[in-house]
């Protein structure tokens, strides 16, 4: 499915609201919703409007690989469109494991496209850093080279912060590393994000990353082994925490179904769970070959990325709206909690403002679900120039 975009500069439109369901009435000029009315409600079939989609694991999409040092930024921009062309109004551009200096020289290109295009600035709401300070274990490591891993060090985060400024940053460390504690308490205090993940830590190095300021599991039941230790492994150790954003994959591939809904239904009550695509190049551009990191990767028409002649994952070929399609109905049919944890949840670990309120810069959804319960037609509204 793909979104309808609308990025007229002044309009309205009644609809329901996703979490509250009241019918509300939202009108904007400038780029900027200027009115949020609530109306009384006469009973009618209404579209949903809703914040659209957010994507905090993004490593590339339509074909382009953001990994790539050479991407141009017709090739980011191209991207960014058949983002949105999926219901997604904002993303975390993830860069993964790399040599050190060679992972610093693509963000500081991809960040100097970002300050110089307005498009750019209003969809990439951060960066996401997988990598290297990850396990180099197989199994542990994914995709991920074992060759590029390297210790944390809280040294260099002032190199990322140089980069970066204010915009933010999530971080997804292996806390059994030596120095993560360190690295991650000095990233908290900059007010860098925590992800733990492609970790083969005890449940005591878990604990300790979580008391230095670690607050999120990136997809979690990936980048794990098929044999670990039976009672002191990453699942159980995560499950027993409370109170992580812990991110789900949905695309019935690298979570089936069945495992999908008891991992969803275990977490649920102890962590916010909320939905990443985890998309590399092929995510929105079909069968085929594609890179990774120049990594040539093939996706076949199960849409499962690998490396050639690999059992393992690498990346997804999900697209964010697709991901609610799915999520919703490996569990039963919610769609609007799928959609919300595509969206707001992810917003609200990161600390970004993603409700549709009055001032804000238009971004958000209308969508028509027939009596089938399944969204069927999504019009993107946005504005893509500074306010």
């Amino acid at each position: 499915m793909k979104a309808i975009l609308n990025s007229e500069r002044e309009g309205q439109i009644v609809g329901r609201e996703l979490r509250s369901g009241r019918l509300v009435r939202l009108s904007w000029n400038g780029g900027l919703v200027r009115q949020r009315a609530v109306l009384e409600d006469d009973g009618r079939d209404y579209r949903w409007i809703a914040p659209s989609l957010f994507d905090l694991q993004v490593n590339g999409f339509g074909g382009v690989d953001f990994q790539s040092p050479t991407i141009s930024i017709e090739e980011l921009t191209g991207a960014v469109v058949a983002l949105q062309e999926r219901g997604c109004g904002g993303v975390l551009v993830t860069l993964i494991t790399d040599d050190w200096t060679s992972m610093l020289a693509k963000l500081e290109r991809l960040m100097a496209f970002r300050e110089s295009c307005p498009r750019l600035r209003q969809f990439i709401l951060g960066w996401h850093l997988e990598g290297p300070f990850l396990s180099s274990l197989e199994g542990f490591r994914g995709a991920h080279p074992a060759a590029m891993m390297r210790d944390p060090d809280p040294d260099i985060i002032p190199s990322i912060m140089r980069i970066t400024g204010k915009v933010p940053v999530l971080m997804t460390i292996a806390p059994e590393r030596r120095g993560a504690v360190s690295m991650i308490k000095e990233a908290v205090e900059q007010d860098i994000r925590v992800s733990l993940g492609h970790s083969a830590a005890s449940a005591a190095e878990l604990r300790a990353a979580i008391d230095a300021g670690a607050r999120g599991i990136t997809h979690f039941g990936n980048g794990c082994p098929q044999l670990w230790e039976r009672h002191d492994n990453w699942f159980w150790s995560v499950s027993d925490c409370l109170d992580l954003y812990v991110g789900l994959i949905p695309d019935g591939i690298h979570l089936p179904g069945p495992v999908f809904r008891g991992m969803h239904r275990m977490l649920k009550d102890r962590h916010q769970v909320y939905y990443t695509s985890d998309a590399m190049s092929a995510a929105g551009a079909g069968c085929g070959r594609f890179s990774l990191a120049g990594h040539l990767l093939e996706v076949g028409e199960d849409q499962v990325v690998r490396q050639p002649g690999q059992p393992n994952f690498a990346g997804s070929a999900l697209s964010p709206l697709d991901g609610v399609l799915r999520a919703s109905a490996m569990l039963g049919g919610d769609w609007r909690d799928a959609w919300n944890r595509f969206s707001r949840v992810p917003a609200v670990f990161m600390g970004i403002d993603w409700e549709i309120t009055e001032g804000r810069a238009v971004n958000f959804c209308a969508i028509d679900v027939p009596d089938t319960g399944t969204p069927e037609h999504v019009e993107f509204f946005y504005c893509d120039s500074d306010l």
